[in-house]
């Protein structure tokens, strides 16, 4: 492949007529189909919203809020990107109407408009169009290398008042770098309605109607059906929507996304963008066409192997956010990751922490007993992050019922301080035990803010970001999560260091490190101080670990992180344990 004059090649994927579409999916697999070829690519998520980022959203607003290396609160997209594309981004490459509009008011304030009227057009479109430009050359891999490829995602439904301007900058866009080196991807919808099971086509061809009449004519129409399109549907959207039958795209559903990419491929989407884009003029090694080839060949067998695991490893997560499970989105993927290679399928249950607790038992003591069953039938029990009172001694509950029943535990971020907090009042006999975070007049203080952390202002103020952990000397004989560390060759020799992804502004109070290890509750893991805990273990326990930081986030389907691959192995050794009562003291029996 042959041309020296590397022109970034883009594609931008837009949606219409519901969001919620799979926007982001189809866009990682379309990046993932062109690394089969060799090709180095990056990712951009647009966000519509005012916010400067996702760090202050809720998650029931927008799911869980994704961290990167470089500190970056961004969109669940971006896990996507990073996921299926084992690669690493920047807090640039989720661009927000909020981040464009301050760079804009900036740069007015600063005078540097000349003492012209700043306008959406073309001030606005204008610096849009050029950080899409400087974020799309930043290499995001260990070759240091400019991406070949960039993939656009447009947040939100074409048409929304919202993303008018994005709309507006891409129609500017396709011009400035020239129609070899832009493409369109627009997802729609085709329901099917009435009791025959109809395909109707209606809503996609409104939708690429208006699309059109905003100035952006799309290559592919990536049509999203609970089955696969009928031919008749597929001619009927090429007539009506102008475009060839290879460009209609039938994305039934499928029983996990890791089938998207190759049910992309069998569609021919992969050959029309390589003659679309002109792909085949680019430069690529021998290395990195060998590795494509390797990326296709491991994925396809991921997929095959998702099909044929069928042995069940019960996993319960105890979280605050259950009603939308998009909330622990990298935590679900980490465990089918984990799941996927030790040859287990992940059954998840999901109980909310708030139907823990005992005061709950009266306002609800059917939900009550459920939950608590569901507990009792886990071969392991994870505790995510989250932020907040409500549901907190739920947590502790659950904490304490896996150290006490020897069922493996993984804490994540709040899942640590729980568990030190449960460790300390039950274990310790410091009964007051409590977070600074849950009660500012506890007497015993396990968990509190961290000094450097402004308690006024919450937007990016966290301990975020990529930072390094040092593995305690002493721990190498026993430490099961070192041994997790070790076997991912991680760390080995001298070095004892990992570097994860954290997201938090409480820490274990060092005051009562010293008691805690006295009783068994052993930190392996802190950072360059020393002060600072990151990773908890129970010595002796079949797996009681904990971390500080999100271990989810750099989990990949081919790479699994890990503490959960150590978790899932544990859980899968794990008889359940059911108690016999339906109190939460009750009497407990292994179950067969």
């Amino acid at each position: 492949m042959g041309n020296l004059d590397k022109k970034i090649k883009y594609i931008l994927i837009s949606g219409g007529v519901i969001s919620g579409i799979g926007k982001g999916i189809f866009a990682s697999s379309l990046g993932l189909l062109l690394k089969t070829i060799g090709l180095r690519v990056t990712a951009i998520k647009i966000d519509p919203y005012m916010n400067i980022d996702a760090g202050t959203m809720s998650p029931f607003e927008h799911g869980e809020v994704f961290v990167l290396n470089d500190g970056g609160e961004v969109d669940l997209d971006l896990g996507n990107y990073e996921r299926f594309l084992d690669i690493t981004l920047t807090k640039d490459n989720n661009i927000t109407t909020g981040k464009i509009y301050q760079e804009v008011i900036n740069k007015e304030r600063k005078g540097e408009y000349l003492g012209k009227t700043v306008q959406v057009v073309p001030h606005i479109t204008d610096a849009m169009q050029n950080w899409i430009e400087r974020v799309a050359s930043i290499p995001v891999d260990e070759s240091g290398e400019k991406p070949d490829v960039c993939i656009i995602e447009l947040g939100g439904t074409v048409g929304d008042i919202e993303s008018a301007p994005f709309i507006e900058a891409m129609r500017q866009f396709q011009f400035r770098v020239g129609s070899e080196n832009f493409a369109l991807g627009h997802v729609a919808l085709v329901p099917i309605i009435g009791p025959v099971g109809e395909q109707k086509t209606k809503p996609t061809q409104a939708t690429v109607r208006e699309l059109r009449a905003l100035g952006l004519s799309p290559d592919l129409i990536a049509c999203r059906c609970s089955q696969k399109l009928e031919v008749e549907v597929q001619n009927k959207i090429s007539m009506f929507c102008h475009v060839g039958i290879e460009q209609v795209i039938s994305v039934r559903d499928v029983s996990s996304t890791y089938h998207v990419p190759l049910l992309l491929k069998e569609q021919g989407v992969l050959d029309f963008l390589i003659n679309r884009l002109k792909l085949d003029k680019i430069l690529i090694s021998k290395t990195q066409v060998e590795k494509g080839e390797n990326l296709l060949k491991q994925w396809t067998k991921l997929t095959e192997d998702h099909d044929r695991f069928l042995h069940p490893v019960v996993i319960v997560l105890v979280g605050k956010y259950t009603n939308l499970q998009d909330s622990y989105l990298s935590v679900k993927k980490s465990l089918e990751h984990s799941g996927l290679n030790c040859e287990r399928k992940i059954d998840l249950k999901w109980v909310e922490a708030s139907y823990l607790e005992a005061e709950y038992e009266k306002e609800n003591p059917e939900k009550y007993r459920e939950s608590w069953e569901n507990l009792r039938s886990a071969n392991g029990i994870l505790v995510p992050g989250g932020f907040g009172t409500r549901g907190t001694e739920g947590k502790i509950a659950a904490a304490k019922f896996a150290r006490e029943n020897n069922v493996p535990y993984l804490g994540i971020c709040l899942g640590l301080q729980v568990a030190v907090i449960e460790f300390a009042r039950n274990v310790c006999g410091l009964e007051a035990a409590n977070s600074e975070e849950f009660d500012k007049n506890a007497k015993h203080q396990v968990v509190i803010n961290m000094p450097e952390i402004s308690t006024t202002h919450l937007g990016g103020t966290m301990r975020l970001g990529l930072r390094p952990t040092i593995f305690q000397d002493g721990t190498e004989s026993w430490s099961k999560i070192r041994k997790c560390y070790e076997s991912a060759k991680l760390i080995s020799g001298d070095d004892h260091h990992v570097s994860e992804r954290h997201r938090h502004r409480y820490e274990v109070n060092p005051k009562y490190v010293q008691t805690l290890e006295e009783k068994g509750l052993h930190f392996v893991g802190r950072d360059t101080t020393g002060n600072r805990m990151e990773i908890m273990e129970l010595k002796g326990h079949p797996f009681y670990v904990a971390t500080q930081y999100h271990p989810e986030y750099l989990s990949r389907p081919l790479k699994p992180s890990p503490p959960f691959h150590g978790f899932v192995v544990a859980s899968a050794e794990r008889k359940s344990v059911v108690k016999s009562k339906s109190k939460t003291n009750g009497i407990s029996h292994i179950s067969n």
